[in-house]
């Protein structure tokens, strides 16, 4: 088994995304109870919203933690290309 991979990132991330769990909870529910679609719509776009910058944060510290630093020109397109994630 290999050792666990954790980064300083990692406890906020986490945060993150048990807000967004709890979110999409919550959307759950108004779905359940008969809500407009439009507010599920709109929430559901928070959750995504939520998820998405998790995944860029961890993407970025992964980049900036794991990888050969042998080019910064490269890392910086890098970083650009995963903003469009």
């Amino acid at each position: 088994m290999t050792e666990a991979h954790r980064h300083a990132s990692h406890p906020g991330l986490v945060k993150r995304l048990k807000r967004a769990e709890g979110h999409l909870r919550h959307v759950i529910g108004m779905i359940e109870a008969g809500e407009p679609c439009l507010d599920i719509a709109r929430q559901l776009a928070a959750v995504e919203s939520a998820v998405t910058a998790a995944k860029r944060v961890l993407i970025h510290d992964h980049i900036d933690h794991c990888l050969d630093h042998e080019s910064g020109e490269v890392l910086a397109e890098m970083k650009a290309l995963t903003k469009l994630l």
